[in-house]
């Protein structure tokens, strides 16, 4: 069993939909986070909503979604990249808020006061960003509002993580429909009243049934074809390269520091909550280097 993205279009060719299974990825995410059931469902959509806006790039390029509220979780960062790999993490793991109708209140925990930061790196010296203010703090409609607002896009986005009764994740994916230009209003439409009709995202997981299957029963009225998969797991770009970057940009004062105090160094990524440690001579190494330039 693997996290995959399926992709269709309609044979007109003036709307597409991208749905996927993101269960793995997910559960992978919760536990190198070690979150409670509320960080477990939003960091779940966030990192499914990545997932989903970096299908609608190209090959190499990669987008960050950064949820800031008023809310006890803080913050949400999660990233994806258009082949298929994704991380992110939350500002609170352990972040708790009362039940709303039976069912873990995600826009409470994120706080509806905030923004949505949206990061596109296609490649270019400069990374494209947006931002909107929050529009619900329920993340699937914060992303289609986004889409909208920013983009001129209108979109239909769904997310859903469901939880067991110990707090891990069941299952987890998502939806995205995108109309094309010109924009054929009627079709938007037949779409939103169907959504309204299907069972839920995680009903389909739950039952066997995979994105694939989402897609169908979405575009069942709508005559269309795929046009291609993705696999999906969760991968950290971090490596030992990159955290030296981070201790050498504390300085060479803050190294001394390091050494008098603690004989070394220890990083931990922020993503993948790896360790990377730095001996003494390491460190004083890079001082001796940063004192040359």
């Amino acid at each position: 069993m693997t996290d995959i993205l399926h992709r269709v279009i309609a044979d007109s060719g003036n709307v597409f939909g991208l749905a996927c299974d993101t269960t793995l990825l997910v559960n992978e995410a919760c536990r190198r986070h070690d979150t409670g059931p509320t960080a477990a469902a939003a960091l779940g959509r966030a990192l499914t909503g990545a997932v989903l806006l970096s299908a609608l790039l190209k090959d190499g390029q990669s987008v960050q979604l950064k949820f800031e509220g008023c809310g006890p979780i803080k913050k949400i960062i999660t990233e994806a990249g258009y082949d298929g790999w994704a991380r992110g993490y939350v500002g609170n793991p352990q972040a708790d808020v009362p039940l709303k109708n039976g069912m873990v209140n995600v826009a409470a925990a994120i706080g509806r006061a905030g923004f949505l930061t949206v990061t596109k790196d296609i490649g270019l010296k400069q990374k494209y960003q947006g931002t909107i203010q929050l529009y619900t703090g329920e993340i699937g409609e914060d992303i289609a509002y986004y889409l909208l607002e920013s983009e001129q896009t209108p979109s239909i986005v769904a997310l859903s993580v469901q939880l067991n009764k110990d707090g891990s994740v069941g299952a987890a994916g998502g939806y995205l429909v995108q109309a094309l230009p010109p924009v054929d209003e009627t079709i938007l439409t037949k779409l939103e009243a169907r959504v309204q009709d299907i069972p839920s995202i995680s009903d389909h997981l739950h039952t066997g049934k995979g994105a694939s299957e989402m897609l169908a029963t979405l575009f069942a009225d709508i005559p269309h074809h795929a046009t291609g998969t993705t696999g999906l797991d969760y991968t950290c770009s971090c490596n030992r390269e990159k955290m030296e970057g981070a201790i050498i940009s504390l300085g060479t004062e803050s190294l001394r520091d390091l050494i008098a105090k603690e004989g070394g160094a220890e990083v931990q990524c922020e993503f993948c909550r790896d360790y990377y440690s730095f001996s003494k001579s390491e460190l004083t190494t890079i001082i001796n280097r940063l004192e040359k330039h």
